[in-house]
């Protein structure tokens, strides 16, 4: 090799083994160089035995998932781009024309609006049912259901649902299909701390890395979590077909996030905790939903299947406060930024119409309510000013 071009591509030089510093390497690749033509054609990528390409893992991926498959008490984990896609690979891997899903009607919004485009177009029927009743659950499983999304606390609203009930509900009528019926939870409130999702019955925990594991509002990213290997293959082998990938440096900032996120869910749990029980004294405030608050729609339920609780809480002013005071009141806050996403450092807070997203369960408030998540900033900082921006709300009626 006497190009200097060449020599640079092809270079000798191989560091020493032995290297062993506290964060994970870095691995970042696409090819992946086989040192034989038969590693080549026999190379088993399906049991992190071995490397064949960069979409079916690196050191770095594989070790992100093990940990975020310890973090939530599974087996096997399968990352994927972001939460939701977590949430449409299991729909692509186990449904098929005819089959139906069931859905709690206080669900992620995207996961519903995945139910009623992509998958109804593809033969794929879904329902809506009351997750706070597991009676509902039951007289809507049918021969065609083949998935059952639970959500626990619900999205938004942060009802807390009976669990092992409804898994118990969908195991009673697992035979109703051909190939059994799947649960599948959407654990990103949990997020692994606050209860064990396989524990309370769930075949299959999705979870947003955005969220808790990474911290720093700066990644998007999901697993796909379970304990049994028929499922994990099911999962693993359409994530293969359909591409997804997840990069190298953002595996990085999710395995720095890992090791701090137990204190940042406990810190962000007592904040949210305090700031839920100041909202009641508040006379503006109808209503706090937040599970671990005495009164809030679960909170036995919580209380009996938890150790935690999330950053999340939401708030439901009076009905005399017509909407625009309600936006109003978000537009004057500071600290609490307008925004998606939770789990963050910083504090957030959006407005929701709840009466327009339910289809089973009528909603029993007037108010607007806007849902808020707390960050690590100071408690007395946040109270502070959610008070100068109430100071402003007008009452209209009565």
């Amino acid at each position: 090799m006497s190009d200097l071009s060449t020599q640079l591509i092809h270079h000798p030089y191989k560091p020493p083994a032995g290297f062993d510093a506290i964060p994970p390497g870095v691995y970042k690749a696409s090819t992946i160089a086989f040192p034989t033509v038969e590693a080549l054609r026999t190379r088993d990528w399906k049991h992190k035995t071995g490397y064949t390409y960069g979409l079916h893992g690196t050191p770095t991926t594989f070790t992100l998932e093990e940990r975020i498959a310890t973090l939530e008490g599974g087996r096997f984990c399968t990352l994927v781009p972001s939460g939701l896609a977590a949430v449409v690979l299991v729909g692509m891997a186990l449904l098929k024309s005819g089959d139906e899903m069931l859905i709690p009607d206080n669900a992620y919004g995207p996961n519903k609006a995945f139910a009623q485009g992509e998958l109804a177009n593809w033969g794929i029927t879904h329902r809506f049912y009351d997750p706070m009743n597991a009676a509902d659950l039951t007289s809507k499983l049918t021969a065609r259901t083949r998935l059952v999304w639970l959500e626990a606390p619900g999205s938004i609203t942060l009802e807390f649902p009976d669990l092992p009930k409804l898994a118990a509900a969908v195991g009673a009528h697992a035979d109703c299909h051909p190939a059994g019926i799947v649960t599948a939870l959407d654990n990103t409130w949990g997020a692994g701390i606050a209860f064990n999702a396989f524990e309370l019955g769930a075949d299959i925990s999705v979870h947003a890395l955005t969220k808790y594991p990474s911290g720093g509002a700066d990644v998007l990213m999901g697993s796909v979590v379970t304990r049994d290997e028929a499922l994990h293959h099911l999962v693993h082998f359409c994530h293969m077909r359909v591409g997804y990938g997840v990069a190298g440096n953002d595996v990085e900032l999710v395995l720095r996030g890992l090791p701090s996120m137990a204190l940042r869910y406990a810190a962000q749990d007592s904040a949210t905790r305090a700031l839920a029980a100041w909202f009641q004294a508040q006379p503006q405030v109808e209503a706090v939903l937040h599970p671990a608050l005495a009164g809030s729609p679960g909170h036995e339920v919580w209380k009996r299947d938890c150790s935690a609780a999330a950053c999340l809480l939401s708030v439901v002013f009076k009905p005399g406060f017509a909407q625009p005071e309600v936006d109003g009141f978000c537009n004057r806050l500071k600290l609490f930024k307008l925004g998606y996403s939770w789990a963050g450092p910083m504090s957030l807070c959006a407005p929701y119409d709840i009466s327009a997203l339910r289809t089973v369960t009528a909603w029993p408030f007037k108010g607007g309510l806007v849902r808020f998540s707390v960050g690590l900033e100071a408690l007395a900082d946040l109270q502070a000013d959610i008070s100068q921006s109430l100071a402003g709300m007008h009452y209209s009626k009565g």
